[in-house]
């Protein structure tokens, strides 16, 4: 008895989608501009930066000792400690007893109703003397770390190309096996959506924003009502691009590495919770769940099911062609060599589908979860 061979039309689709995948990935390598190597000494504004923390205690003492020490720019730091129990609190408390004139921490223990944690830290950060007094407001999630003169050129390129608001892509460190297997392709899907002349044109509905950094004048923050206007809104960062270029604000972009660098996660587990916060996070995601589901299911297993249904040559070739894509996106994004654990990339469906999974259930829960807090959406 012979085995039935898959219509070619199966294969044949999926290798398209890897070859689509590649065109608008070579497009992103050409087109997304770099930081300038060189800086000059004309005088910056003054900048008030932003983070909010909540159970950071990993990475925010490196990260802030990083932000510390900008040179060639005028910088304050507020940071928001909401809630945290897990010894961020004496590690914040000890890095503004060292730098009592340029860092400021406020505690916050209640999330009023109607506001998602990290937005409710940013609104009461920007109301401290400091931001309200700077021209500039630098938005920076807690585990991101910073070159000394990752500012002077983020402002040397703002000089040089103009821009109401500027997104950096920042490299992405990973560690452990499921870090290295998942961050890389995570990554690499994000970036998909991220034509980089179509952001920079003022035409053009499409925005960038990034949770590692996100500089924008003050005045145009204002103007659109902040992070009031969309307390609840998952995906803070790419909301607020969204709504400054909409108002008419320019948005600028370019690439971080090597002077902007984060590990996203710490683990599996970790690993999940961040996915499982952001993969439903924009306005109308969940009723692309279960396709989003199955999707991710077939396309990383279907290197093993085009193999069992006759058709073992696509299956490699499919197998074959993501790694170097992979490489592509993390030489030019993060500054990386290629690493062997990109081959096992059918693997990432593991903690991909789980976080799906655990977000729909969130979703018809009607909650958002991130670091043991569930906030009500409803």
């Amino acid at each position: 008895m012979t085995m039935a061979v898959l219509p070619a039309v199966f294969p044949a689709g999926l290798l398209g989608l890897v070859a689509i995948a590649w065109w608008l990935t070579l497009d992103r390598v050409r087109h997304f501009p770099d930081l300038p190597e060189r800086i000059s000494d004309t005088e910056s504004p003054l900048v008030c930066l932003c983070m909010p923390v909540r159970n950071e205690a990993l990475e925010v003492g490196s990260a802030l000792d990083s932000w510390l020490g900008q040179t060639a720019v005028e910088l304050q730091l507020v940071v928001v400690d909401d809630g945290s129990t897990d010894g961020s609190t004496e590690l914040l408390r000890a890095r503004q007893e060292a730098h009592p004139d340029r860092l400021t921490v406020v505690r916050n223990d209640r999330l009023p109703v109607g506001w998602l944690g990290k937005n409710h830290a940013l609104h009461l950060a920007v109301q401290q003397p400091q931001a309200c007094d700077a021209e500039w407001l630098l938005f920076v999630d807690a585990d991101v770390h910073a070159h000394p003169k990752l500012l002077a050129r983020a402002f040397a390129h703002l000089g040089t190309r103009g821009g109401d608001f500027l997104a950096l892509w920042p490299a992405m460190v990973a560690r452990t096996f499921w870090e290295r297997v998942t961050i890389p392709l995570a990554g690499l899907v994000i970036l998909m959506g991220v034509p980089p002349r179509r952001v920079q044109d003022p035409g053009s509905p499409f925005a960038f924003g990034a949770g590692a950094f996100i500089l924008v004048r003050r005045s145009a923050y204002e103007a659109i009502g902040g992070h009031a206007a969309a307390p609840l809104m998952a995906i803070d960062d790419v909301g607020m691009a969204l709504r400054l270029k909409r108002a008419g604000y320019l948005n600028a972009l370019a690439v971080g590495a090597p002077w902007l660098w984060l590990r996203p996660a710490h683990g599996f587990l970790e690993l999940v919770a961040s996915l499982r916060k952001n993969v439903l996070g924009m306005p109308g995601m969940l009723a692309l769940a279960p396709f989003l589901a199955v999707g991710t299911v077939l396309f990383f297993s279907a290197p093993l099911w085009l193999a069992c249904l006759g058709r073992p040559w696509s299956g490699l070739m499919l197998w074959l062609l993501v790694p170097p894509l992979i490489a592509l996106s993390q030489r030019r994004f993060s500054k990386i060599l290629p690493d062997w654990r990109w081959l096992l990339w059918p693997l990432a469906a593991i903690p991909s589908v789980t976080a799906i999974l655990l977000a729909t259930e969130d979703k018809l829960k009607g909650v958002n979860r991130w670091r043991g807090r569930d906030v009500s959406l409803r």
